[in-house]
């Protein structure tokens, strides 16, 4: 009989359900959910976090909805002259902008057919381009893919980089989307006319259309048009000095696209396609008047009004007192002069034979500089390259031609207001912005251009041009030696002359005795001090020959003062600055300008009439081959001839040239370095052009001088006005001048 085990096994059942039962923790709950849920967790969190990387990656790129409603591009601050025309620009990206009615059709037609025909029926972006794009760079590896509107070419322009990623293309797209919505089709062709790149440094068509066409962008053609569009492929591979071919097959695609897009027809797309590309020759441009730029911006980076505004990025417009006319007068008459006294005077005169220690000093100056310059750190190799450079007659002539190469600056400014309406720094001013500005940072000896200061200070005694001065010879004591001041060769000594006389014929033995005998060395100072001289003037006899060294720049501005009837205005450049927005932020003209009497009227009228003798017929009579309008001015020239001057004005301009060489121990050779030769020339030509492009109504001095002399002779001076005294480093001439120390012995010529 077999046995029923199944009891068995209840009771063994029963026996284990019998055991305490405990109830499942929450902590068991979730680990046995976890198992059993894993893999769907890990793919959401690896999901979700690599979207929130994603979303954060590219979101940190996107511009801001203030950036995007407010867009602030880096834009070019203008330099604009008196009478309207642009000059210059300060910038990190050349940019200016221009208003889209000012754009030609033709260019936006060329810009919609070639690179976004769905621009006025797409919110931002082409999905189905973009996402074409994107997925050819993921499969390829290489982001090269392009697919992108006007829309996002801006937001890239505006505030992305030029990263080609994936990145970049959703940020592009997600940005291009909130500009959309920000603003207008219109302003958003305006936007991207103004920043995109064309080539050259131009950003914006207002730019390039100046820099490729050197005419303003309203008025280009539509092969122009076209040709520029073209560009935004890639400038570089379609300039047309490098790649003409290229360049020509370009804008002829973009004339085909607007046939395509409707925007032009057959016909005229045909005529198109057959002209030439014609652009301005790519050379860095320096403006027509580089110098007078570099001093503006100097100028500017020291106003306190303008601090926290970024020259080269914030768009300011400064308006400026040059005149752009009188400019280019300025700029062709040193040209001219220069050219022809370089060739036909300096190259034939100067004989290097005679000055060969000179020579040798130099050039091995000049082989130091340029071992220096190739950036070579073994002295022995330094000092091979130096050696060979000395033997090298190529190197040699370099020299000569640099060092003997004939230097010039020219100033012109407004006597009644002091604004600078044109200005010439160097006579290489096309190749150096920042090289010397000869007008205002050298300081030279202005010989008897100085001479109308010392009878200033004689008229302020009491005395006129028809007084008598003494021009008879004069020694004095300069330590152990004598010094024995003489008149220039061909002007006998002995006598007297008017003062009318002296000045005409700049006589130098006059000039001292004047300085002397009518008035002191301290007052003569003090004239020069009153009427705009900054430079520091010793009070001894020698002054009277012009040996105190000035800048051009204040010594223009000093004669100004003859000019405007005893007034003193300063010379100034910058008229008012505006933001981006047009907001004046500068304006360095008071409401009520401040002027000051530094000579009586009567005085000033005086000194007109004796400098126009000089013009009718003295020293300066020369300029009559130019310019034949009322005219006043003084000649200078200095000793060994190293340095030529010719100050003058008219009723309306008083204007100042000064010619020599950078370095002092180069001189002129002879008569020919002159003032009236060297340097009045340039004053001549600069009127004459300059009042053939203005013509300016014809006026004339006022000089209401009638010859009375409230006194007869020197003795008299004690009844003249007291004039507050300049601390003197010599005696005055009431004092003896046996002490005198003259450190300026040489004679100095007119």
């Amino acid at each position: 009989m077999e046995k029923d085990y199944s009891d068995l096994s209840h009771t063994h059942d029963e026996l284990h359900s019998s055991e305490p039962q405990f109830p499942e923790s929450q902590w068991e709950k979730l680990v046995r959910f976890v198992k059993k849920w894993q893999l769907p967790i890990i793919l959401i969190l690896v999901i979700g976090g690599g979207g929130t990387w994603l979303w954060v990656s590219v979101m940190k790129g996107v511009p801001t909805l203030d950036q995007l409603e407010n867009p602030h591009p880096e834009l070019a601050t203008r330099l604009i002259s008196s009478d309207g025309e642009s000059i210059d620009q300060f910038f990190i990206k050349n940019r200016t902008t221009v208003k889209l009615r000012e754009v030609p059709k033709s260019m936006i037609d060329a810009l919609i057919a070639t690179e976004d025909r769905d621009f006025y029926d797409h919110w931002g972006m082409n999905v189905w381009r973009t996402i074409s794009a994107v997925w050819k760079d993921i499969v390829t590896l290489s982001p090269k893919q392009g697919a992108s509107t006007i829309t996002q070419q801006l937001a890239r322009n505006l505030y992305l980089s030029q990263e080609k990623s994936v990145f970049r293309k959703l940020r592009e797209a997600i940005s291009a989307i909130q500009i959309e919505r920000t603003h207008t089709k219109n302003e958003i062709l305006e936007m991207y006319l103004n920043v995109c790149y064309m080539g050259r440094g131009a950003y914006g068509v207002a730019v390039a259309s100046q820099i490729y066409f050197g005419k303003d962008v309203s008025k280009l053609s539509p092969s122009q048009c076209a040709f520029l569009i073209g560009l935004l492929k890639g400038p570089e591979n379609y300039e047309p000095e490098d790649n003409y071919d290229r360049a020509i097959n370009r804008r002829n695609t973009v004339i085909e696209n607007m046939v395509d897009a409707g925007f032009l027809d057959k016909a005229k797309s045909e005529k198109y396609k057959q002209e030439p590309i014609k652009v301005i020759a790519a050379k860095v441009y320096l403006g027509i008047a580089p110098h007078f730029v570099e001093m503006v911006r100097q100028e500017l980076s020291k106003k306190p009004e303008l601090a926290g505004y970024d020259l080269y990025r914030d768009g300011l417009v400064v308006y400026t007192t040059l005149n752009a006319t009188m400019q280019r007068a300025a700029n062709r008459a040193v040209d001219e002069h220069v050219a022809d006294y370089q060739k036909n005077v300096v190259d034939k005169s100067w004989n290097w034979k005679l000055h060969k220690g000179l020579l040798d000093t130099l050039i091995m100056r000049a082989a130091k500089i340029s071992s220096s310059n190739r950036g070579i750190e073994n002295d022995a190799e330094r000092l091979k390259v130096e050696y060979a450079l000395r033997a090298d007659p190529k190197f040699i002539d370099s020299v000569k031609a640099a060092e003997t190469r004939l230097q010039a600056s020219f100033t012109c400014i407004d006597p009644k207001t002091g604004q600078i309406l044109a200005m010439v720094g160097s006579s290489n001013y096309r190749e150096h912005r920042y090289g010397l500005n000869h007008a205002t940072q050298i300081v030279r000896q202005p010989g008897s251009s100085f001479k109308p200061f010392v009878y200033a200070s004689c008229f302020e005694k009491g005395y006129t041009p028809d007084n008598m001065v003494s021009n008879e010879p004069i020694e004095m004591q300069d330590g152990d030696k004598i010094w024995r001041p003489q008149n220039f060769s061909g002007e006998a000594a002995g006598g007297s002359k008017s003062i009318r006389e002296a000045i005409k014929w700049s006589v130098n033995l006059c000039a001292i005795h004047a300085l002397l005998d009518l008035t002191t060395p301290s007052d003569v100072v003090k004239v020069a001090k009153q009427m705009g001289i900054k430079s520091n003037i010793p009070a001894v006899p020698s002054i009277a020959l012009g040996t105190a060294e000035v800048s051009p720049l204040e010594l223009v501005g000093a004669y100004a003062v003859f000019a405007n009837n005893g007034i003193r205005t300063t010379p100034y450049a910058i008229l008012r600055v505006e933001d981006r927005n047009g907001k004046v932020i500068y304006n360095s003209r008071p409401q009520y300008p401040q002027f000051e009497y530094a000579v009586d009227p009567k005085i000033a009228q005086m000194m007109t009439i004796c400098l126009q003798g000089v013009v009718s017929g003295g020293t300066a009579a020369g300029i009559h081959r130019w310019f034949n309008y009322p005219a006043a001015g003084k000649t200078g020239t200095t000793q060994n001839f190293a340095d030529a001057w010719f100050v003058g004005y008219t009723p309306l301009y008083t204007a100042g040239a000064w010619v020599g060489f950078d370095d002092k121990r180069i001189t002129f050779t002879g008569s020919n370095g002159q003032g009236g030769r060297a340097a009045a020339p340039i004053w001549g030509r600069f009127m004459k052009y300059t009042y053939e492009a203005l013509r300016p109504k014809i006026t004339y001095f006022e000089t209401n001088w009638n010859g009375y002399s409230p006194i007869a002779d020197s003795t008299k001076k004690d009844q003249m006005r007291e004039i507050p005294e300049v601390p003197s480093q010599t005696p005055s001439s009431e004092e003896g001048f046996k002490s005198i120390k003259n450190p300026h012995r040489d004679t100095i010529k007119h």
